[in-house]
């Protein structure tokens, strides 16, 4: 991504409800998606477990991307690198994964 490009900064969230507490392979799948976040260009992302309830976890992922990409989400959903991480996603948490997209204001 050149500097000179348009960017936006967005902030994703990922919430999801684990089986157990236990955050060991998460914490190792999300350090071995280091590559993928890195697609978002700058991106930082954190876990958070909730602290009444440790099964509950929420993922943030804060990036800044091209501006004309980020429009594009269908594209980039599209993104076999996208596809990738997505059915990694749903192999390890059979139960739903809510997804939001937030802008800064």
């Amino acid at each position: 991504m050149s500097d000179d490009e348009p960017k936006v900064r967005r902030t994703l969230q990922l919430r999801f409800t684990l089986p157990s507490a236990d955050s060991g392979q998460l914490v190792a799948m999300i350090k071995a998606a280091t590559p993928f976040y890195q697609m978002f260009g700058n991106a930082e992302v954190r876990l958070l477990q909730n602290v009444d309830d440790p099964t509950k976890f929420i993922q943030v992922l804060e990036y800044e991307a091209r501006e004309d990409w980020e429009l594009n989400r269908q594209k980039m959903a599209s993104d076999a690198r996208v596809q990738a991480f997505l059915q990694m996603w749903r192999a390890m948490f059979p139960s739903a994964i809510e997804i939001d997209v937030y802008q800064e204001v």
